[in-house]
């Protein structure tokens, strides 16, 4: 199953009045940044509920059920409260206190179970099968995928277009969607997509090494928001077939990445959210000159606390 410009384009009218158009900067000329972390529920991850709820048409007394490193479960949750439906996530243990606590305050049945995320999901999975509960994935459904990509619609509309966008993955949901978002998924038209993962959570680099998803290990200070196991389908489909260009950043250089976006621009992130940054400021993507170059910076549930 693949994603098309029209599943895009149609995810965005549908989730329209949902989400918030999230603005762009232009922080030095030519290097824009993707202000998703100001989106509702603190990420990106809320476009792509939206859509698959609403798409999904008349629901289950059940409601939605999700598993998720945290993120993608407040979206879900988020998205539930606002249309009057019930919501049950399944977290793995390594989720921070923040997005637990998150949770809560959005009304969800929180199950805090397995030690990664592909643990979580599998409880997840269970779990709806018994209740019948619509399973919102946080990143290989094709719904989600398609409204994750509206914020590639956006992008190109807000900076008039770009040569590069760089963007973080996890279970590769957001980096696919903006990939047809922007027009890039048809293997030479569109801009060049940098897709960066944490050294310790490389789902898209094996899996392109590979030439299929292949099971990782996955731990570091990303990995309870890029902590998927093993890529998606979906957007190993994507991904693939646009000859995206994959990047590794040390835990070192997203800690290094997240200190800068809040001294030097006061944007206050988690460290999945600073991944894609970390791959300028280290070095691991050097734009050529003149490269008009968007970077997505894309969660911000985090304690403030840890930001000094």
């Amino acid at each position: 199953m693949t994603v098309t410009y029209e599943d895009v384009t149609s995810a965005a009218e549908r989730i329209g009045g949902h989400v918030l158009r999230t603005p762009v900067l232009e922080i030095s000329p030519g290097l824009f940044f993707k202000l998703e972390q100001l989106q509702h529920s603190g990420s990106f991850k809320v476009r792509g509920a939206f859509n698959r709820i609403l798409s999904a048409g008349e629901l289950p007394p059940s409601g939605v059920i999700a598993a998720s490193g945290g993120n993608h479960g407040l979206a879900v949750a988020y998205a539930a409260r606002a249309l009057g439906v019930r919501a049950e996530i399944f977290v793995p243990e390594v989720t921070s206190p923040v997005k637990v606590a998150g949770l809560r305050r959005l009304g969800a049945e929180i199950n805090q179970i397995g030690a990664i995320y592909s643990e979580a999901a599998e409880a997840a999975a269970k779990r709806a099968a018994e209740t019948g509960a619509l399973a919102v994935h946080a990143y290989d459904q094709a719904e989600v995928v398609a409204g994750q990509g509206t914020t590639g619609l956006e992008l190109m509309a807000q900076t008039g277009g770009v040569d590069t966008v760089v963007v973080a993955v996890g279970g590769g949901g957001f980096a696919a969607g903006i990939t047809v978002g922007v027009g890039a998924s048809g293997g030479g038209s569109g801009p060049r997509i940098v897709a960066v993962e944490p050294v310790l959570c490389p789902t898209l680099h094996e899996a392109l090494r590979a030439g299929h998803p292949v099971p990782v290990q996955v731990s570091g200070v990303g990995a309870d928001a890029l902590g998927a196991s093993q890529v998606g389908g979906v957007a190993y489909d994507v991904l693939s077939r646009a000859s995206v260009q994959s990047v590794l950043v040390s835990d070192d250089a997203i800690v290094a990445a997240r200190h800068a976006l809040w001294e030097e621009h006061r944007l206050a992130t988690e460290h999945a959210g600073a991944a894609a940054y970390a791959a300028l400021l280290s070095g691991a993507y050097v734009p050529a000159d003149g490269e008009r170059v968007a970077v997505v910076v894309c969660g911000s549930n985090t304690d403030p606390a840890t930001l000094a």
